[in-house]
């Protein structure tokens, strides 16, 4: 059984386009990039919004979880028709968390992006 090897890359002398890959940069230069202020600051941007979010994401999820397992009755309250309270509140987890993605994609996108971006194309530039 015979396999194919890939072919190679193109190069200027074959007329092909040239394809350059960007050095990979060395253990000092990352040291370097991560004791830069920008590097902080993406950091600081990242911290700021996904801890406070996540921990009043489990406060609300264990909130959840102990009314189900302390608080029948009120969980048990009908709202109307058969939905009760346990049915509204387990849905609003779902709903929270399809929230909080997309918040965190916007907030990714808008600010967490471009900084990394911006550190990105300084590490490129400076080799």
């Amino acid at each position: 059984m015979a396999t194919d090897a890939p072919s190679p890359p193109p190069t200027p002398d074959k007329g092909g386009p040239e394809q350059r890959q960007p050095a990979q940069p060395t253990a000092e230069e990352w040291s370097e990039v991560q004791r830069s202020p920008q590097f902080a600051e993406l950091r600081r941007a990242h911290r700021s919004f996904a801890f406070p979010l996540t921990i009043a994401f489990i406060v609300w999820y264990l909130l959840y979880v102990l009314l189900s397992n302390y608080a029948g009755g009120f969980m048990g309250t009908k709202l109307f028709g058969n939905i009760n309270m346990a049915l509204v509140l387990g849905l609003a987890q779902f709903l929270t968390t399809f929230l909080i993605a997309w918040w965190y994609s916007r907030h990714a996108a808008n600010s967490l992006d471009p900084k990394a971006e911006a550190i990105k194309s300084r590490m490129e530039e400076g080799r």
